[in-house]
């Protein structure tokens, strides 16, 4: 969009360079406004690594800008001329670019165009971020220029939800650094394609390649670090760009082998114990590895008796302690014991049952010698022994006065009534949709919980009926990257497949599974049926066959057929029979095409007579289209 041109500036007398917008763009209210705001953005960020704008203007119809210079090569040219980048140096840049990212991000700011061209670096290894010119404000899209769904950025660096059009956040700048330091790694970035909505189908879809498995000498810390960063999903990434720095400075701390992995080569496997144990290595040595061994088993067998010891002690310590009394005893029948709860609050009850894993059952009676709420006698009598999911019942006191409202949240719909109903009180349900909770489960109820009722309230529980089911839209004949951009949207997920259609162009849409107005409920899988264009068929040889049935194979294999005759000698054998064919037997046509084929013919062969194409005899010695390829009319024709 610009010239960059190295000027002097008079004032301060130092070098400065010049961006200057180019002619054919001055002229379009997007492109200055573009301008303009790269201008403004980075004139707020003032930081060491990234780099400074000092001035923006206007003079007689050309847009200009005033940044810092910097002396030195981009990250770019490195990577193309150099090759890839020792894993230390390649830390070292994306911990000084996350700097700047993370400056930026807290100014409100996300780069959106993060790709080595944009990272330059000075003579003294100085790391500086430049162009903003596609930055957006974090804060809202009241500034954007682009419309829902517009793909901003460089292809091959952006984030999957730059290449669905979706709105990004400071996570799509740390995946497009994820694919800067893969570059910078292994000298090659993780997709390539043919074309940009190639590469930007590889964001959305297909893993990064292992950098060791591809060759690249880096540490597996280094390499998790990699793929952390371009993690489909946003969530999955580093949450800032401090946490990103904390984990290289951490891996920059650490000594790491940086060697291919695999076995040592045979000259060094030899050398190995002299450099480590030095001149005294030979029988001292052995003997003290005998030793050692020694006092490693004396070692584990003593600390094996104390552990066995104290196990002892701390049974012995529990059972005086009477632990046991105090909670549901397993018997070795495999049933429990109904533990003592009259007198017990409710809720404690309750908790007390559900640890114990039984069915509970409340009813509520009108009890002056207990509180209200607490439980004044039991059904089954504390010390009966139970099976795991029988029915306890408790009887509650519902006091002289108001009641304190059960809570009911996380339970079965079911037991909500039955317990707010065993209270006196009238219950009313709501069905509400939750993505998380599962339907029938109680997610709120009013009053709250511990609000004081009376007999005969109404109290309102709040049910889930699970996550919103939406319809599947019919997106045949869309490019599948729009149809892509909207199962995410809808909040599914989207993978695809090829199939060949003759009808529905390449790259478009055939159908979805499940179909279009399919019932889906959030986070389930669509799958997009895209289509490879029309298939190709096989030419079958129809070569020395007779007509009928030439055409009748060609035709059965999908193809149009031309048949064309050619004349032949009186009493030739490949009369009626096909003596070539275009295209060639074997060859791969698309379906559908048309296949010519020539068939021998001689004079007045079953009383027909050929007539080359205009129509003339081709009896004549003389006329220069005997002999040529003709077709045939039956005598009298």
């Amino acid at each position: 969009m610009a010239d960059v041109y190295l000027a002097r500036d008079l004032l301060l007398d130092r070098p400065v360079a010049v961006k200057v917008l180019f002619d054919e763009f001055a002229d379009d209210s997007s492109f200055v406004e573009r301008f303009r705001r790269e201008a403004q953005a980075a004139a707020n960020l003032n930081h060491p690594n990234i780099v400074s704008v000092y001035d923006w203007g206007e003079e007689q119809g050309t847009y200009f800008i005033v940044m810092e210079y910097v002396e030195g090569r981009s990250l770019a040219e490195i990577i193309r001329t150099d090759g890839p980048l020792h894993p230390d140096r390649a830390a070292d840049i994306a911990t000084d670019v996350a700097a700047a990212l993370g400056f930026a991000h807290r100014n409100g700011l996300v780069h959106r165009d993060v790709k080595p061209g944009n990272v330059l670096v000075t003579r003294n290894g100085q790391v500086k971020v430049a162009d903003f010119g596609i930055a957006t404000a974090i804060a809202g899209p009241q500034h954007d220029l682009t419309q829902a769904g517009t793909v901003m950025g460089t292809a091959t660096y952006f984030s999957p939800e730059q290449a669905q059009g979706r709105p990004v956040d400071p996570r799509s700048d740390i995946y497009s650094l994820g694919v800067v330091l893969y570059e910078m790694l292994l000298g090659r970035p993780p997709f390539s394609g043919d074309s940009p909505v190639a590469v930007a189908y590889q964001h959305v879809q297909d893993s990064p390649p292992s950098l060791r498995r591809s060759g690249a000498a880096v540490a597996e810390s280094l390499e998790a670090v990699t793929l952390k960063l371009l993690a489909k999903n946003p969530v999955n990434r580093y949450p800032t760009a401090e946490d990103l720095r904390s984990d290289l400075r951490r891996y920059r701390e650490g000594a790491h082998d940086l060697r291919p992995v695999g076995p040592a080569p045979a000259a060094e496997r030899p050398a190995a114990p002299s450099s480590q144990a030095g001149a005294g290595y030979g029988r001292n040595v052995r003997t003290r590895r005998d030793d050692g061994l020694r006092r490693t088993l004396l070692f584990t067998v003593v600390l094996a008796i104390l552990l066995v010891v104290l196990g002892y002690l701390v049974v012995e310590f529990v059972n005086t302690l009477g632990v046991n009394d105090e909670g549901p005893v397993p018997t070795q029948m495999g049933l429990v014991e109904v533990p003592i709860l009259i007198g017990t609050p409710l809720d404690e009850a309750r908790e007390i049952l559900r640890e114990a894993r039984f069915s509970v059952q409340i009813d509520y009676e009108v009890n002056a010698a207990f509180p209200e709420n607490t439980v004044f006698d039991q059904q089954p009598s504390a010390g009966t022994r139970l099976e795991q999911a029988d029915t306890v019942r408790l009887l509650v006191s519902r006091g002289t006065g108001p009641m304190v409202l059960l809570a009911v949240v996380g339970d079965a719909i079911g037991d909500a009534i039955r317990d707010l109903e065993a209270m006196g009180l009238v219950v009313s349900v709501v069905d509400t949709e939750d993505p998380v909770i599962p339907a029938g489960q109680v997610i709120d109820q009013s009053p709250p919980a511990g609000a004081e009722i009376v007999s005969g309230s109404r109290v309102i529980v709040f049910v889930s009926s699970g996550p919103a089911v939406e319809e599947v839209p019919d997106l045949a004949n869309r490019p599948v990257l729009d149809a892509m951009n909207i199962i995410s949207q809808l909040g599914w997920q989207a993978s695809t497949v090829e199939e060949s259609s003759q009808v529905v162009p390449e790259g478009q849409v055939i159908r979805t599974e499940p179909p279009a107005r399919s019932a889906l409920a959030p986070g389930s899988v669509v799958q997009i049926v895209v289509s490879a264009g029309i298939p190709m068929v096989v030419v079958p040889p129809v070569v020395s066959l007779l007509e009928a049935s030439a055409v009748s194979a060609l035709e059965a294999a999908g193809f149009e057929v031309n048949v064309l005759y050619e004349t032949l000698p009186t009493n030739s054998p490949n009369s009626g029979r096909v003596i070539s064919q275009s295209p060639m037997a074997d060859a791969e046509i698309e379906l559908g095409s048309s296949v010519a084929v020539v068939v021998g013919a001689t004079e007045g062969a079953e009383g027909e007579v050929p007539v080359d194409a205009t129509g003339d005899t081709g009896d004549d010695a003389g006329d220069p289209g005997s002999g040529d390829v003709t077709t045939t009319v039956p005598a009298g024709g």
